[in-house]
């Protein structure tokens, strides 16, 4: 019953010709603009998809109707013919089909090519000056800090945290719900809102994630952009951090090669017969009680002290980093060239997030605290016991230089046009695993009184969220307003007792059909991890992220027994599959939790004692019954207290896949006991973080990595695999 005409428009067409008309004639319903245009003038594609009229669109390529479809809003604009054909032709088998949502690479990449904003658009909307944005490209920008600044005395928007339950195999979708709650917000709400997330590593990409943009319709874009080198912010720290490794052995080759007079005539250089200090070695003079300035008045001791940090080679805790994930850098020996003249040692290399140097610029609040806080970072100790820093080695003001662009937070969007802050990604085991102080700040200026920031906290609620409490809120002075918790039927099935889970295995039964006794076990861990949230004053919103093998039972189940355990709420949300709009019920629950009373206060007072402090963490979050400090933690315990380190904050690295210390043990554990193998410092960056069990800093690939499904089609140039 179509009547069909083809337009043939000869190649010397320009973008004014024939759409305008076919718009405005009456008796054409609809019509198609063929792709690629073959053309010998230059005409810009994406404007004429755009000038066709929304209700005549008939392959939904427009602005417009690509967001309708994107958010499932499918009422009045046309549904493209090829799936919906391939519908209709499953249907006519006569069975029943269920409709598993999921995204092909092709649909995201048509989402992302017609909805994609301009990024100065982004930062105009959002209420940023153009002077305070520097664009990378059409897709990206750095935020500059003056914002803050300017912004100064503009009151904050409400500061949402994500985490979760205790992660599992089976996946609960935090960052998928951070996107998903921030697109309810702003493009179905209405509201001011901005998400800050992190940025992630590139070994997970193509090692065993594929990615970590979120997923299906809540997701940063263009993936990636985000998923690859962004705007070069970890190439800057893994340069930092590696000049801190040069400079850390250099400086022990030349002082065991050297005299101290050699040393200092090199230190402090005759240039046109005059010595001069530089600036940072003012400062070590400073700190070694020598108050000179003229660099001929010092004593013989004086030049002595001065040149030989006289590091102890065993007491080394910093390592070299690369943004790969590389099992045979876990333990390397380094200075086997003759030129080292037979002053080799056994060093390692860890992933580029788990460097101190991420850890800074996420809680750095500034440039002039980045630079302090760089300055403090402890590398090793001297053969007398004394911290060396990265000040002592004069290298200071170069990791400024080098991270001077990384400290601007990066601007992008979500598939719904929501602003998106990517900045930092510490990594969760060994540092505190949240995005920076710096975004959320500015974010929360932008949004105003009214409006929302929402944050993500990395792996569960135990770790993530409780270091984002202790120690992200601690050194920023921000509070937040509500925790959202997410769970999935599927992970708290495993938390009762499930059976374990074989990549590219059938998932067993229980998991895919309902099993209401196995559920209601596993929601222990529900359970302690809304204590665990509420135990800081925070009301707590539960989101249940539903996957179609849930049963009604099953969801209903989730959120009588979240809220009986103590949260404000608890919503089934269908956001991966929809969208913001399967959010919305999430985004007003948290609307009205952000209304009420908060009585935000800290788990405990730097003040007390370290073992005190990773006591009350140990029995308050975990459940354990009481710590054990083994011997080289007592040792380290001694040491940090003796250099002026204990009243920092605690960072504990244990496995995220437990309460406890164990991996294998689900739910909610209690009664024992937790064993800290270790104890070591991050200065700069502001805690301790105690070793529990062991820990990798530089992830493995697996059998078959991910780089397996990523490739560039050259033609197009388009990134496939990134999922």
């Amino acid at each position: 019953g179509i009547s069909a005409n083809h337009i043939k428009l000869p190649n010397t067409a320009t973008e004014a010709d024939c759409i305008a008309s076919l718009n405005g004639d009456p008796a054409v319903h609809g019509f198609i603009v063929q792709l690629p245009l073959d053309s010998d003038k230059p005409i810009n594609t994406e404007k004429i998809t755009n000038a066709v009229a929304p209700e005549k669109d008939v392959d939904g390529l427009s602005s417009i109707n690509a967001g309708k479809l994107s958010r499932g809003d499918l009422g009045d604009c046309f549904i493209p013919c090829t799936p919906k054909g391939c519908m209709e032709l499953i249907r006519q088998t006569g069975k029943e089909v269920a409709i598993h949502y999921s995204l092909l690479q092709y649909d995201i990449e048509i989402s992302q090519s017609c909805i994609l904003k301009p990024i100065d658009q982004v930062a105009k909307e959002v209420g940023l000056l153009p002077d305070e944005v520097e664009l990378y490209g059409q897709t990206k920008a750095k935020v500059h800090l003056s914002a803050l600044k300017r912004l100064k005395n503009q009151p904050d928007g409400k500061y949402i945290v994500v985490t979760g339950i205790t992660p599992t195999p089976l996946g609960e979708g935090k960052s998928t719900t951070t996107v998903g709650l921030v697109q309810a917000l702003g493009a179905h709400l209405h509201q001011n809102v901005f998400a800050c997330v992190r940025q992630p590593s590139q070994g997970p990409t193509f090692g065993i994630k594929g990615g970590a943009a979120g997923g299906g319709y809540c997701q940063v874009i263009p993936m990636e952009e985000f998923n690859l080198h962004l705007t070069g912010d970890i190439h800057a720290i893994t340069a930092a951090n590696n000049l801190v490794a040069a400079a850390i052995d250099t400086r022990i080759f030349h002082e065991l090669t050297q005299t101290d007079q050699a040393l200092y005539d090199r230190l402090v250089p005759s240039v046109n017969g005059v010595r001069k200090f530089s600036g940072i070695q003012i400062r070590r003079l400073q700190k070694l009680g020598i108050n000179k300035t003229d660099p001929m008045a010092l004593t013989k001791e004086e030049v002595s002290l001065f040149v030989r940090l006289d590091i102890d080679p065993g007491t080394i805790t910093w390592q070299r980093v690369l943004d790969t994930n590389d099992r045979f850098l876990r333990k390397i020996t380094i200075g086997q060239s003759p030129t080292e003249k037979g002053f080799s040692r056994t060093a390692q290399f860890d992933i580029t997030v788990s460097s101190e140097i991420m850890a800074v610029l996420a809680l750095s609040d500034g440039l002039d605290d980045m630079k302090k806080r760089l300055g403090r970072i402890v590398v090793a100790s001297s053969r007398r016991g004394e911290p060396v820093t990265t000040d002592d080695l004069g290298v200071t003001g170069a990791l400024a230089v080098l991270m001077k662009d990384a400290v601007k937070p990066n601007l992008m969007q979500t598939l719904e046009g929501t602003p998106v802050f990517v900045h930092a990604g510490p990594f969760a085991n060994i540092a505190h695993g949240n995005s920076s102080v710096l975004a959320d700040k500015i974010a929360l200026k932008l949004v105003g009184e009214e409006g929302f920031v929402v944050t993500e906290a990395g792996f569960g609620a135990d770790i993530g969220m409780e270091k984002f409490f202790n120690i992200k809120c601690r050194y920023s002075g921000l509070r937040p307003h509500v925790v959202v918790l997410v769970a999935t039927v599927r992970a708290l099935k495993m938390h009762g007792g499930g059976p374990a889970v074989t990549a590219g295995v059938p998932l067993p039964k229980e998991y895919m059909e309902e099993n209401l006794q196995l559920l209601a076990k596993g929601c222990s861990n529900l359970n302690k991890q809304i204590q665990n949230a509420r135990m800081f004053g925070v009301p707590v919103v539960v989101a249940v992220n539903a996957f179609r093998t849930d049963t009604k039972a099953e969801l209903a189940l989730v959120v009588q027994l979240a809220k009986e355990a103590g949260a404000f709420d608890a919503v089934e949300c269908t956001h991966w599959a929809e969208g913001g709009k399967g959010a919305v019920a999430l985004a007003q629950a948290v609307q009205r939790a952000s209304q009420t009373p908060s009585n935000f206060t800290f788990l405990y007072n730097v003040e007390l004692p370290v073992i005190d402090k990773i006591r009350l963490i140990a029995q308050q979050i975990y459940g354990a019954s009481d710590i054990e400090l083994l011997p080289e933690a007592q040792k380290k315990v001694a040491l940090y207290t003796k250099q002026g380190f204990g009243n920092l904050p605690i960072c504990m690295a244990k496995t995220h896949l437990s309460l406890s210390h164990d991996p294998e043990k689900k739910g909610a554990p209690t009664g024992f006991i937790l064993p800290v193998r270790d104890i070591r410092a991050s200065v700069g960056a502001g805690f301790l973080y105690p070793l529990v069990g062991t820990m990798t800093t530089m992830p493995g690939l697996p059998t078959r990595p991910c780089f397996y499904d990523i490739d560039l089609d050259t033609v197009s140039g388009e990134v496939n695999g990134l999922f």
